[in-house]
């Protein structure tokens, strides 16, 4: 959510000899694993016989005795394969020493009072701080240590009121998507008895003299079906300070339409709330208003239609200020007048050739974040359009977490880069930015070199793709190389530091991340490009990276991992499966690997706008030609693969995870480790405690250098 680092540097970790790279094939003894039942379901789909002898994996683990029985067993495989690499605590150490760093957001002001997240090197979860003025002593308001013995409770979002008094904020256990909201008073750091469940995808949005707060839920789930049911009927409810939560009103929701999503949002001046609602996953919107000071909380619709991307910016009075891509597939900036009869959109910053990819308004100033090339651009604009220039950054990297208001000359942003924890900057319209917060780092980020390549996927398109590597390190000797990828849902793969991505690297590895088609990186063309029935150019051009990493020496021939999670998961098993002579080894993790079922669990059925309708016979033949479970081949030798995944993901069900390793496993597919890594109290990635995430990568990272030749200090 936000982050500034510091860093501390670990030596310790050698790289292994060129030539042993190239040279390098792991022979070992083949694994014993454990024993998958199966079960006689086979499903008829237009013509084709589906067989899923592995559909009990998908019963929920904390449910299924005989599940849990299968976890047990094959997290007993894994630790004890994982217990023989060489290196693996060195790698720990390296990484624990690379995670400690101060880890700062961008911070808040209300009511003259700075909010803000720091986690320091050591600390499983951030804390929230507070400062009473922007030079003032900061004191903890927030520390989620005790809130659980295993560090696997987090501070899942808040949002201060107006004037600084409380604090709404949010509660994740164990990783879970759903969220318990509270409230705090801020001069005391009294905990109020106002509790409310079952929220999930929500912000918080105070209302004017705090009488209450804004959020979205769905209802409760029925029992033991938490983890596993469709969200359905997600609606904007409005709680009233100091009541209970069954008086809690509803302010928005379409019981016609349950699939649907709503979420709120406020103008700086609370004069608007506007509520953008989604019907899946990609970014078509309606919005409907309700105007603050009105008698009643009346809704107003301003878009209809469910076509095009809006971004709120911000709002003065009747004028609203959006990022769009109606008539703009890289997006623009309009503004429309709510007083008028028939408010209509008036352009302020036309589309370009590079991608708008958020803008804040900071006082009298718009300033627009674009993406060129996959690296960050701020160019500053007045309200009435004119360009006004660009404003200085480190270096190529990311700019994210931009947060201003029209009521004030003051706004915030991150910057990041592989190299570079993130630093806070503080904007003012009358000058350049300047470092509000900034990471102290022991080590110099110049001596990794980070640079951009470009490369030809199969059907001739340019592909972007970083090389990240130790500055000196000659690329054309076949160092073992991490090549990541995600390639879905507009998602934007922009530099960012991972201190776990710099052990590998501080190890002598080469760390490579190909921005495919699916995601946002050039706007709508190039996520149309990877997704529905055009996913398989996703896989060419994360196939095509790889050729291109052997092609130009930078890896050897057994020398290439790869990597991705959630959608990335995804690509990792299709890529295995259509090019298992290619990669050396992988990790999928958390992974959408049933193509056939993804959208009967929780989430998934939002995921249809990137991979269509299993039950539409179009996308069912697409989905099933690249699904990972289904295209295992019996016969093949399979690269080295571990499959991680989490108890309580109820994002990406486990049982995705579950199935395809059983398959995996059940096949002749080669002599080389397939084994999985199952984590207790753990979900899809976000709230994870940093002891969790140190162990699960020193392990994960340790089995791809074992595969790749990449030597470990012991």
């Amino acid at each position: 959510m936000h982050s500034l680092t510091i860093l501390t540097l670990a030596i310790g970790l050698a790289a292994i000899a060129p030539a042993q790279a190239a040279e390098h094939e792991n022979k070992e003894t083949p694994l014993t694993y454990p024993e998958t039942k199966t079960v006689d379901v086979v499903d008829e789909q237009f013509g084709e016989y589906i067989s899923d002898p592995y559909r009990w994996l998908e019963n929920d683990v904390r449910e299924d005795a005989e599940v849990a029985e299968w976890v047990k067993a094959q997290n007993a495989v894994t630790d004890a394969y994982l217990e023989t690499l060489p290196g693996r605590d060195a790698l720990a150490r390296s990484m624990e020493e690379l995670f400690d760093y101060d880890d700062l957001g961008n911070p808040v002001e209300a009511g003259g009072k700075y909010f803000y997240e720091r986690k320091s090197g050591g600390q499983n979860q951030a804390v929230l701080y507070v400062r009473d003025g922007a030079e003032g002593e900061e004191r903890a308001l927030i520390d989620p240590a005790g809130w659980s013995d295993d560090g696997a409770t987090a501070l899942a979002g808040w949002k201060p009121s107006g004037d600084g008094s409380l604090l709404a904020y949010a509660v994740q256990d164990g990783g879970s998507d759903w969220r318990t909201l509270k409230v705090l008073d801020v001069k005391t750091g009294e905990v109020r008895a106002d509790t409310v469940e079952w929220a999930k995808f929500t912000d918080l949005v105070w209302m004017p003299q705090n009488f209450g707060f804004l959020y979205s839920r769905f209802p409760e789930p029925e029992e033991g079906e938490a983890f596993q049911s469709l969200n359905e009927n997600h609606a904007v409810y409005l709680h009233l300070i100091g009541t209970d939560q069954e008086k809690d009103t509803k302010v928005y929701a379409t019981p016609d339409q349950p699939e649907l999503n709503h979420v709120a949002d406020l103008t700086s001046d609370k004069e608007w709330v506007v509520i953008t609602s989604s019907s899946g996953t990609d970014d078509r919107y309606e919005i409907t208003l309700v105007k603050v000071d009105a008698p009643k909380l009346e809704t107003r619709k301003l878009v209809s239609g469910f076509e095009n991307d809006w971004r709120l910016i911000d709002g003065a009075g009747d004028t609203l200020y959006f990022v769009t891509n109606k008539d703009a597939p890289r997006l623009r900036v309009v503004k429309t007048d709510l007083s008028a009869d028939k408010p209509e959109f008036t352009e302020l910053v036309a589309e370009s050739d590079a991608v708008v990819d958020g803008a804040m308004i900071v006082g009298d100033r718009l300033v627009v974040s674009y993406l060129v090339d996959a690296k960050s651009q701020l160019s500053v604009f007045d309200l009435d359009g004119e360009a006004l220039g660009t404003l200085d950054l480190p270096g190529p990297g990311q700019v994210g977490s931009l947060s201003g208001s029209m009521k004030s000359d003051e706004g915030f942003f991150t910057f990041q880069s592989f190299n570079r924890p993130t630093t806070v900057f503080r904007y003012e319209p009358s000058s350049e930015p300047t470092v509000w917060a900034a990471p102290s780092l022991p080590f110099d980020p110049d001596s990794v070199e980070v640079s951009q390549r470009f490369y030809e996927s199969k059907d001739g398109t340019k592909i972007p793709m970083f090389l990240v590597h130790m500055k000196g390190q000659d690329l054309s000797e076949g160092a073992p190389t991490m090549l990541y990828g995600y390639g879905g849902f507009n998602i934007s793969v922009l530099p960012q530091y991972k201190p776990a991505w710099m052990a590998w690297i501080k190890a002598g590895g080469v760390f490579a991340s190909a921005n495919l088609r699916g995601g946002g990186e050039y706007g709508k063309e190039w996520h149309d490009g990877g997704r529905l029935q055009n996913k398989q150019n996703v896989f060419d051009d994360f196939i095509a990276a790889g050729e291109y990493l052997l092609t130009m020496g930078i890896t050897s021939q057994n020398g290439l991992a790869i990597e991705g999670r959630s959608n990335g998961g995804l690509l990792v098993g299709a890529v295995m499966n259509q090019r298992p002579d290619l990669f050396t080894a992988g990790h999928a993790a958390v992974g959408v690997m049933d193509m056939l079922r993804f959208d009967r669990f929780t989430a998934g059925r939002y995921w249809v706008d990137d991979y269509g309708y299993p039950n539409k016979e179009q996308d069912f033949r697409t989905q099933l030609a690249y699904s990972p479970y289904h295209n295992i081949e019996d016969g093949i030798d399979y690269p080295a693969l571990i499959v991680s995944t989490a108890d309580t993901d109820d994002r990406v069900v486990p049982g995705h995870s579950f199935k395809y390793t059983a398959r995996l496993q059940a096949l002749d597919t080669g002599d080389k480790p397939h084994i999985i890594r199952i984590e207790t109290r753990a979900g899809h990635g976000s709230g994870k405690p940093t002891d969790k995430v140190i162990e699960e990568y020193s392990d994960i990272y340790a089995f791809l250098a074992h595969a790749t030749g990449l030597e470990l200090d012991q």
